[in-house]
């Protein structure tokens, strides 16, 4: 009977241990599971105002020659009224509303029916089906890679509509620019609406949902974490991918049309634009299998916050160097532009080379060389909703050494480069450096929090070996 007892309570404890890890782990990923009043009043910040916020970049383009301040001055002055400036913004027509949703299916068609064949000859390029991270629940998907074929089959139609079929013209982008805006609000909306309406009827997996109850919250950050329709329709890697990032180039390139058809020649700037934004996208879709292990894939969760932000904010903010450059073209002197390149080329550099240690470290589980050193680590355990114990290293050697998140660093030099092309007449193209800061910023601090609730003391011992984040020596 004693012995009976004994085992009961070693089962309890056992169970009562379980649930203990279990609630602990509810918050190592994804987002929050209670909202406080700071988060709230950020985020009902954001659904009001950050739509306003692109149409006021854009329409400021439009409008008054890309100039902030100018139309807060009018308004300001009583020289015009809002009613103006809004009946002067072109509405959404048939043939935006057209473009767009072509653009859309025909990278839906990419995603899901033409398997990659790009890594079946492309050395090094890892594509077709790969698996992502380990769930909150303990799951783990599969994801067809196929994201360096789809950019490269959408821009060489494009090159042979450009050089031979003239089906359109090459500054259809820019000429349509505004109209587009507002299908791309639609579509962002609409799955951002969809995506939390799925979350709470017939979810992908309901073990890796979240709700808080307050309906601001899980709209803007997300009730799924992994979305999807069918089995490879993944929601959070499409629009983090597709359409946006692959129409980045092709925005760019639309903006060096125009430039070209309103003046006769493309800048020196705008190349620089256009290659090194390039670079950056390209350097995207080599490395897509990589990024299912980022903090995007990893810990996001989908809501209007990737929805809308991947269908909108991205390709209209992201892009507002070239847009600035259409209105305002800068040949720049020799040494600056040398200076510009290289200054985004290093930057590349540190992003790319620090990514692909904290990857070859992952893939061989440390059995790797570091800058010709077996890497230091600091070894971590944690636990998955279903209470399974999992274990991981964190790399203390190679760029990883200097500064816990130096891929960040390398990522802030390259956005600078893209705005010191504009020169220093108008402050819009150095927008995309301060939000670039703040978000990466608040990223470090977000990711951190995350990972000292997932590891607890090994984090600290972490934060200890590498005790900066960004800048060695200053933060």
């Amino acid at each position: 009977m004693a012995a009976y007892q004994e085992k009961k309570h070693a089962q309890e404890r056992k169970h009562k241990t379980t649930l203990n890890d279990t609630q602990i782990s509810q918050v190592q990923w994804g987002r929050a599971w209670e909202v406080d009043w700071f988060s709230l009043a950020s985020i009902l910040f954001l659904l009001m105002f950050a739509p306003l916020i692109v149409y006021y970049f854009i329409m400021s383009c439009d409008q008054y020659q890309c100039s902030l301040t100018d139309p807060l001055i009018d308004l300001l002055t009583g020289n015009k009224h809002l009613s103006d400036i809004w009946n002067k913004t072109p509405t959404l027509t048939y043939r935006a509303a057209g473009i767009y949703s072509l653009w859309v299916a025909f990278q839906v068609v990419l995603y899901m029916f033409i398997p990659d064949f790009c890594h079946k000859f492309l050395p090094g390029y890892v594509g077709g089906v790969q698996e992502g991270a380990v769930t909150p629940a303990g799951v783990v998907n599969k994801y067809e890679i196929n994201g360096l074929q789809a950019w490269i089959i959408t821009h060489v139609l494009w090159f042979a509509n450009a050089y031979y079929f003239h089906f359109f013209s090459p500054t259809i982008i820019f000429d349509n620019w505004i109209p587009l805006l507002w299908c791309a609000n639609i579509l962002g909306y609409a799955v951002s609406t969809f995506a939390m309406i799925k979350g709470y009827c017939f979810p992908s997996n309901a073990k890796d949902c979240k709700f808080t109850g307050n309906f601001f919250y899980d709209y803007m950050m997300g009730i799924e974490f992994n979305p999807r329709i069918g089995k490879w329709f993944d929601f959070k890697l499409f629009f983090n991918g597709r359409p946006g990032i692959v129409a980045w180039t092709l925005i760019n390139l639309s903006y060096a049309a125009k430039q070209r058809e309103l003046y006769g020649q493309v800048t020196n700037s705008m190349i620089l634009v256009n290659v090194l934004q390039g670079i950056y996208v390209l350097d995207f879709f080599w490395n897509e299998a990589w990024y299912l292990k980022t903090i995007d894939i990893c810990h996001d969760h989908f809501g209007w916050y990737l929805g809308w932000g991947d269908c909108v904010w991205l390709p209209y903010l992201y892009t507002l160097q070239g847009l600035y450059l259409v209105y305002h073209p800068i040949q720049l002197g020799t040494a600056n532009a040398v200076g510009i390149l290289m200054l985004g080329l290093i930057g590349y550099y540190i992003f790319r080379v620090t990514n692909h240690q904290k990857d070859l470290f992952r893939r061989t589980d440390g059995n790797c060389r570091i800058w010709g050193k077996k890497p230091e680590y600091i070894e971590c355990s944690y636990m998955a909703v279903d209470g399974t114990k999992y274990y991981s290293k964190l790399m203390t050697s190679g760029f990883w050494g200097w500064a816990r998140h130096f891929n960040y660093t390398g990522d802030l030099m390259g956005s600078l480069a893209y705005c010191l092309a504009c020169g220093f007449a108008h402050i819009l193209p150095y927008f995309y450096i301060v939000y670039m800061t703040i978000l990466l910023t608040h990223r470090c601090i977000r990711d951190e929090h995350r990972c000292l609730s997932k590891y607890g003391k090994d984090w600290k011992h972490y934060t200890a070996a590498v005790p900066y984040r960004l800048i060695p020596g200053i933060f």
